[in-house]
């Protein structure tokens, strides 16, 4: 469904477009943005509270700078959907995350305005200063590279890490602060203080007016004014705060905080700045779901609400007339507190993601055992480790995705160790409308050929049930759970616990020509398959596998002894997965069968529904049917009987 934009943004194809209107024009170009924004995406879903935050620092950088010869890098890219309007994708913003149309996040196949692919948190200061020194080297002194980054994301390590390098490369980068104490739940950590007591600092605020303007003038009346002028403003600032500044001792040149809301005043601003030479920070302070008042209100439910009512806030959720399964990571939150509840030396830890892996339920009834450690998950691992060391049973709570990130902790810290950290991958496999950055298709490759580690994957809630009751038992060591989102099968799925035995798997039914061979929820796919062709004639076995380290090889030496044909079902990366782990031990014990793989191929997926990628990838039900067609034999009910 197409949205009829406002008179001026309707004039507004490129960023050049923009720079035809004068500063008193703007706000109603911010206006009106936001406007398009709630418009499209209350019918079409996605991301929203980000973006509304950022309207008019979005129309102010586009205005003050030479885009795209100047860099724009935003961070995460869940702000971004205004910046993809003002740079030629207006008509196509209502194809958003939809299937074959455009992306959720910035990236770089798909507009020159989008100088770097995003979609995991931090990432913007380091590749700012890359591009910066690109631009030295080549002799272009006069681009202007900024990373946009929110006060959030600026928690994790990668952000220090380019912070750091970028104060003594004295290259052109201006890192903006967008300061609105969120990331999806509400932020966290010392820095989360440092950067309020900055906010509510009076004279400080009174202070900064003044030097900002003062400033912006001297530099240019020479190097050496710019230098003393520094220093002073460097103690001032300090004396203010009655503490050192965080991003001067780290050589950046501080400005703010200001109004992320003023635009015209942000469009000044920022071209004072762009004036000024090396590494430089503008503290700005904003509203995550700006100018609606619901999204303002409670900005975790309305980051990315899906379809709702934009008169009302009504969010648009269909009713099912019969009970429905819950979400895997419902039954992770709930499970989490029924086990939490019997063994006290179980602790729960997110890095920034309570809402998104449900164990905001364990932090509201048990506050003291649960840990959001902010978008950490380096620091999320290890302080796991250090928790195992002293007899608790930490469940690491991390998307399959971002777990990728903290991918030499789980070696080094965890596994050598031998400690009972229990991760628990969310979003494991093809997770949606997000893509390529946020689909878990990887942690079975990544993850076997770790020693010590225990790899299992549920095929319902119930199994996930008992797989979390199974790792919390005494001396488990290292062990994954992976499970995808969105919901189960089970209804009633709230079962007493039981132990399962480790690296074994089960026989779902027997059968004839074929054996299906799945793991996870993928399982569910082959018994819907199984339904159906059953009644063409086809009658294919099937077992899940439940763990893939160790794998069951008493169930695989009774798979090959009696089975010509297999065919591996996966919800992750055929390279390294357990499609390869089957060959592998086919391989190692002189089996000769046909093996079929299905699973994600050897590319990066794209973005669109669930269904609609597994359809894509041929590993949902009528892939199965289409694999099991082409190698077994149909019979009909006599010859069955015979």
């Amino acid at each position: 469904m197409q949205v009829k934009a406002g008179p001026l943004l309707s004039k507004i194809n490129y960023p050049a477009d923009l720079k035809q209107f004068s500063e008193s024009d703007l706000e109603q170009i911010s206006q009106e943005l936001r406007q398009y924004i709630i418009d499209v995406v209350s019918v079409n879903g996605g991301h929203f509270a980000s973006s509304l935050g950022v309207v008019e620092l979005t129309v102010a950088l586009h205005y003050a700078l030479n885009t795209p010869y100047d860099k724009l890098v935003w961070d995460v890219g869940h702000q971004a959907y205004g910046h993809k309007i003002l740079t030629g994708r207006r008509d196509l913003f209502h194809t958003n995350r939809v299937y074959k149309g455009i992306s959720g996040f910035p990236k770089i196949s798909e507009s020159e305005y989008d100088t770097f692919g995003v979609g995991h948190s931090s990432t913007s200061i380091s590749a700012a200063l890359g591009m910066a020194v690109a631009s030295q080297l080549k002799g272009e002194t006069d681009r202007q590279h900024v990373a946009i980054i929110g006060d959030g994301a600026m928690t994790a390590g990668l952000a220090f890490e380019g912070l750091n390098h970028a104060g003594i490369e004295n290259s052109n980068v201006l890192v903006i602060l967008n300061d609105n104490c969120m990331s999806i739940d509400p932020n966290v950590g010392a820095l989360k203080e440092y950067l309020t007591s900055i906010t509510i600092s009076k004279s400080y605020n009174r202070f900064r007016d003044d030097i900002s303007h003062v400033l912006a003038g001297l530099s240019k009346l020479g190097p050496n004014a710019h230098k003393y002028v520094k220093k002073i403003e460097k103690s001032i600032k300090g004396t203010l705060l009655k503490q050192s500044n965080l991003f001067e001792a780290l050589n950046f040149r501080y400005f703010g905080p200001v109004d992320g809301h003023d635009v015209k005043r942000l469009a000044q601003t920022i071209k004072d700045l762009s004036a000024i030479p090396g590494p430089k920070l503008l503290h700005c302070i904003t509203v995550k779901g700006k100018g609606f008042a619901l999204a303002e209100k409670d900005q975790t439910i309305w980051h990315s609400p899906g379809l709702f009512d934009k008169i009302t806030g009504e969010i648009k959720k269909s009713i099912p007339d019969k009970p429905q399964p819950p979400k895997y990571q419902d039954v992770f939150g709930h499970t989490m507190v029924e086990l939490a509840e019997v063994n006290d030396k179980i602790v729960g830890i997110t890095p920034a993601m309570p809402s998104g892996s449900s164990l905001n339920i364990m932090m509201k009834a048990m506050p003291n055992r649960a840990f959001d450690v902010g978008i950490a998950e380096q620091h999320a691992v290890t302080f796991s480790a250090g928790l195992a060391t002293q007899g608790l049973v930490p469940f690491c709570n991390i998307y399959s995705s971002f777990m990728q990130r903290a991918y030499d902790q789980v070696i080094h810290d965890v596994a050598i160790q031998k400690l009972n950290v229990v991760f628990c991958l969310d979003r494991a496999g093809l997770a949606g409308a997000d893509g390529a950055t946020h689909h878990g298709a990887y942690d079975i490759a990544y993850m076997r050929c770790i020693p010590n580690l225990v790899i299992s994957s549920p095929m319902n809630e119930e199994e996930l049930r008992n797989l979390m009751f199974t790792a919390q038992q005494e001396n488990i060591g290292p062990f994954v759970i992976r499970y995808p989102r969105g919901n189960g099968v089970m209804p009633d799925w709230k079962r007493p616990f039981k132990a399962l035995e480790i690296g074994k798997g089960r026989k779902i039914c027997d059968g004839e020509d074929v054996a299906l061979l799945t793991i996870g929820h993928v399982g569910n796919f082959a018994i819907e398959a199984r339904a159906e062709l059953n009644s063409e004639g086809f009658y294919p076995a099937h077992y899940d596998l439940r763990f893939v380290k160790p794998l069951d090889e008493a169930l695989l030496h009774e798979v090959f002894t009696k089975y010509k044909y297999v065919i591996t079902v996966e919800d992750g990366s055929l390279p390294g997965g357990v499609g390869s782990a089957v060959l592998e031990f086919m391989a190692d014990h002189g089996y000769n069968a046909n093996v079929v793989r299905l699973g994600i191929p050897d590319h990066f997926i794209e973005h669109g529904e669930q269904a609609e990628l597994w359809a894509e990838c041929g590993y949902d039900k009528n892939a199965i049917i289409k694999a099991v067609r082409k190698v077994a034999v149909k019979r009909t009910t006599d010859s069955m009987a015979g």
